[in-house]
């Protein structure tokens, strides 16, 4: 999977970077092939807020998730994109039957 990370009000981390690599990766197995995520973390006062675009061949999937913590607004968004990838998958797979 191809992964673009922007910073935004943010020093760039590769660590930040190397945590969304590894969580994103795992996304490939659902997907029918590679796909392509546009990732923005930025910070606004106290809130840090991440934003992820996934496009693949069937779909275009958006998530926003804020929170105190870094690590904690990944996973919440990420745990959204997966939500949304097994529904449209699940929806693909009983329009077939």
């Amino acid at each position: 999977m191809r992964i673009s990370v922007t910073f935004k009000n943010l020093s760039a981390s590769d660590q930040i970077k190397s945590y969304l690599q590894n969580k994103l990766d795992r996304f490939d197995k659902y997907l029918y092939s590679s796909g392509k995520a546009d990732v923005v973390v930025k910070t606004e006062k106290l809130r840090k807020i991440v934003e992820i675009n996934l496009l693949g061949d069937r779909l275009d999937i958006h998530a926003k998730k804020e929170h105190e913590d870094m690590q904690a607004a990944i996973d919440l968004a990420l745990d959204r994109i997966r939500k949304q990838i097994v529904k449209n998958k699940e929806k693909l797979q009983q329009h077939r039957a």
